[in-house]
């Protein structure tokens, strides 16, 4: 896919459904907790500082080590180890793999209530493994992936499929293991195991991000940096809009998997100039694709009095929080914004939000936001913190 001008960004979306309500025990003492202390070694505890908790709770995967108070278990934890992660009472909010020399010294696996509901996961990297990736590739083929027309997709997608660190892409019967976390290269057998258990996978090729792993610790001088590739949502016979589309890059790759139309809307002409070059530069059908320049705002409440909704809907508005300074303004027009997109993605149907605002998504705003306008909206969802496309 070629384009004229291209950018990087940050993607959040939002999967919505009936999430089943955690059990209620009896017993003050914790799922996981029990189960530690079950285990022959013991697990050790990561407490995190008082007021640090919620943003782990919320979802963010990555505990930083400024959060951390204190690290309870002798011996001390080693990378790669799983450990439990506590509040400041002690209590077991989930638990996940650590890194002794990492800036982010545990990647979460897997929360408490998470556990109460299935223990069967509980502190077994093992069977969660092979769970989370069974689900990335029962969400793949519900995307029509592999398909007659490509056999090319990401099968497993960092956060995005709630497996920090892990990227899988799939070139027919390759898959292609991208590692950048060291509980990933401390568990690589476990990983091709999975991996080549899935049927139309017959061969497994490994690349470390060498200065990724540097900063995790790994010891990667005699490796060469290795990028992985990345493949292009399928999009047949869909009705697409693509929102804040710049040069349209999230268009073009609607269209070159088949979408029936394709509408892109932005306020910046040289951006739309440029997206419309660019259908011509990748052979694509201009009648498909249509390029309007609009004020997002402007054209979701006129598609709302038109009762006009969308099979996929697109959100990647420009970074409205340069700065912490602004956090609370911002997050009002992500609210606004977000709240619009959400009522024109027809039942059914997909919404993909984004955010480039790092002090939104850091500070754990950016969820908390989208969790506010799900209730006011009367929506109920089931939030994973993950870049891909997701069921409205």
């Amino acid at each position: 896919m070629q384009q004229v001008q291209a950018r990087l960004i940050k993607c959040m979306t939002i999967s919505y459904s009936r999430l089943p309500q955690p059990l209620q025990t009896p017993s003050s003492e914790s799922t996981l907790q029990r189960i530690a202390s079950s285990q022959p070694k013991g697990v050790a505890k990561v407490v995190l500082k008082k007021g640090r908790t919620q943003l782990f709770k919320d979802g963010n995967p990555m505990v930083y080590s400024g959060a951390v108070d204190r690290i309870i278990g002798r011996p001390p934890p080693k990378t790669g180890d799983i450990v439990l992660v506590a509040d400041g009472t002690e209590k077991p909010i989930g638990w996940g793999l650590y890194n002794s020399v990492s800036m982010f010294c545990v990647r979460l696996m897997q929360l408490e209530e998470e556990a109460t509901r299935d223990p069967s996961c509980a502190l077994d990297l093992r069977k969660l493994l092979e769970t989370r990736i069974y689900a990335a590739m029962e969400l793949r083929r519900g995307l029509g992936l592999p398909s007659a027309t490509t056999n090319t997709y990401r099968l497993v997608n960092s956060e995005g499929d709630r497996l920090s660190g892990l990227i899988v892409d799939v070139f027919g019967d390759l898959a292609v293991v991208a590692s950048s976390a060291a509980w990933v290269e401390k568990h690589k057998s476990h990983i091709e195991a999975c991996i080549s258990s899935i049927d139309e996978i017959n061969h497994v090729h490994w690349r470390r991000s060498v200065e990724i792993l540097k900063e995790e610790g790994m010891d990667v001088s005699d490796l060469k940096d290795l990028h992985p590739s990345t493949c292009p949502p399928r999009t047949k016979g869909q009705k697409v809009l693509d929102i804040c589309c710049y040069t349209g890059g999230f268009s073009l790759n609607a269209a070159k998997g088949g979408a029936m139309s394709i509408t892109g809307v932005d306020t910046s002409l040289p951006a739309l100039e440029l997206a419309r070059e660019n259908i011509a530069l990748n052979n694509l059908d201009p009648e498909k694709i249509s390029f309007l320049r609009e004020d997002a705002n402007e054209f979701m409440k006129g598609a709302l009095s038109r009762n006009e909704s969308w099979d996929i809907v697109i959100l990647d508005p420009p970074k409205l929080a340069p700065s912490r300074k602004v956090l609370q303004s911002a997050s009002g027009m992500y609210r606004n914004l977000n709240s619009l997109a959400m009522q024109i993605t027809r039942r059914g149907g997909l919404l993909m939000t984004c955010s480039c605002s790092g002090a939104m998504t850091q500070s754990g705003m950016f969820l908390r936001t989208l969790q506010a306008r799900c209730c006011i909206d009367g929506r109920e969802k089931n939030h994973n913190p993950k870049t891909e496309w997701s069921s409205l």
